[in-house]
């Protein structure tokens, strides 16, 4: 995997939600590994730089979450990738908060930025799911992913990600690392 790409909506009003939570890791990868922006435009913003010596290019997709998917095929039409090589941060209703795991391919479990993703690039891609819980009526689903962290919750998300972003290279060398492991089963390791 050389390339990291974090799923969220463009625009000040979606930062800070649960939604964005792709967003925040590769805005936090660029600044603590000093990545440096490399291209833009309508679909996607690129950067390139190094985590422990190997080169990683991030992808900030400008559609929409529902897009997320033209991003990417505009992206592999210039720059040729195998699926594989491709990374996917995003929110996970399905997991409980703070919970990561990683997976290669399945389902989008009715998340529209995954259910674009594999109807333009197929499904073979490998994912980093961050869990956010999930409101208790799922007719409020939308506006719970859309909603802003509260000052603990955005902490506590912080950390998450610090921690993700800290053993991230764990990552490519065991993908096992990150099968369903909490926050303080990570720090352990």
């Amino acid at each position: 995997m050389n390339i990291i790409c974090g799923l969220g909506n463009p625009g000040r009003q979606y930062n800070n939600t649960r939604h964005n939570i792709g967003f925040k890791f590769i805005e936090k990868l660029i600044i603590t590994n000093k990545f440096e922006q490399i291209k833009t435009n309508k679909f996607f913003k690129l950067y390139s730089g190094q985590i422990q010596s190997k080169q990683i290019t991030l992808i900030k997709p400008s559609t929409f979450m529902n897009l997320s998917g033209e991003a990417i095929l505009n992206y592999s039409k210039f720059y040729k990738f195998e699926p594989s090589k491709l990374l996917i941060i995003h929110d996970d209703l399905d997991l409980k908060i703070g919970k990561i795991k990683f997976k290669i391919g399945g389902g989008n479990g009715g998340h529209n930025g995954l259910l674009s993703l594999d109807q333009n690039i197929g499904n073979s891609y490998n994912r980093l799911r961050i869990g956010i819980g999930k409101p208790q009526n799922k007719n409020y689903v939308n506006k719970y992913v859309l909603n802003k962290f509260n000052d603990s919750e955005k902490k506590f998300f912080d950390k998450v990600i610090n921690v993700c972003i800290k053993n991230i290279f764990d990552l490519f060398n065991d993908k096992n690392i990150f099968l369903t492991k909490t926050i303080s089963e990570i720090q352990k390791l």
